[in-house]
């Protein structure tokens, strides 16, 4: 059996993930195994300085760093061999980002990559999410929803198709900072790429769908339909955000932007005329491991 621990820093608009795996390998059954080993979010909303205001404040940018000290003596302590860390639609359009990583770069050694809306949708691709899943579907449109933004990609025969980033997301929505035509050009999209049918089914990831999913108490395997959604859309937006925390159990961070991502996804469902959507609860950090892994070690360890 062999080993190797490795981490994914996920900078987000909304919160920022650290996501410790040991990757195993057992020559015996010429298969490798994912095991979590820890995950720990901290709710910095990042979004809500860089889509309002254009840059990252400079209390946020404190509190970043001192996420990257904490998140360095983690991995430190986990003996982690190896990392990557990747931000998104916050850190791209804050005009200091690039000051903000040469910082954490220079405190805490960790490099933080500044990626795109194709990139990121092509980690959450390498996540592997079919293996957690039982589709009857052949064709898929896959949406994950983030604080800035949310990635479309059209599937088939688990292939890549085609993908698309909007700049339309939950902190967004919640500072009133979308633009009609953004949603206006997103439907355009589904129309163009999307074609309805039975065999068509919608994959979802994100924190806030995650969430819907565990509240409904089905399998994993067992898809949400639009009919689960509006009666959530519909218990939710019937209490306030502290009644959803005090109520329903959910966090601070969650309980505001909840009801905007439901609203992204019900929109999605709705344009595509899809019938089920499943969640198989994973996200960019897992594809940013299993990324990591095949990239760099996978051709040494699997010989």
């Amino acid at each position: 059996m062999k080993l190797k621990k490795l981490a994914a820093i996920d900078i987000g608009s909304n919160s920022i993930r650290l996501l410790i795996t040991n990757v195993i390998h057992e020559p015996s059954k010429n298969y490798t195994y994912y095991k979590k080993s820890s995950m720990t979010r901290l709710p910095i909303r990042l979004g809500a300085d860089s889509f309002t205001k254009g840059k990252i404040s400079e209390a946020n940018r404190k509190r970043m760093l001192e996420a990257m000290v904490a998140y360095r003596a983690i991995m430190d302590v986990h003996g982690v061999q190896d990392f990557r860390a990747c931000a998104t639609s916050a850190m791209r359009e804050a005009s200091n980002g690039d000051l903000v990583v040469e910082q954490v770069k220079k405190q805490t050694g960790i490099e933080i990559e500044i990626i795109d809306g194709m990139e990121e949708a092509r980690l959450i691709f390498e996540s592997k999410m079919f293996d957690r899943l039982e589709p009857e579907e052949d064709r898929f449109l896959y949406i994950d929803v983030g604080g800035g933004s949310t990635e479309l990609t059209v599937l088939e025969n688990r292939e890549i198709v085609v993908s698309r980033s909007f700049k339309i997301g939950t902190v967004r929505l919640l500072n009133e900072m979308d633009d009609p035509a953004e949603w206006k050009e997103m439907k355009k999209w589904i129309e163009a790429n999307v074609k309805p049918g039975d065999d068509l089914a919608i994959i979802a990831s994100g924190g806030n769908i995650n969430k819907l999913h565990k509240m409904s108490g089905r399998k994993l395997t067992e898809p949400l339909t639009m009919r689960y959604l509006n009666s959530q859309d519909k218990l939710l937006s019937s209490y306030t955000r502290d009644e959803r925390v005090t109520e329903l159990g959910l966090n601070f961070d969650r309980a505001d932007v909840i009801v905007h991502a439901l609203r992204i996804y019900k929109t999605v469902m709705q344009w595509s005329h899809a019938k089920h959507m499943y969640v198989p609860k994973i996200g960019v950090s897992d594809g940013i491991v299993r990324d990591l892994y095949h990239r760099k070690y996978r051709r040494r360890i699997e010989k």
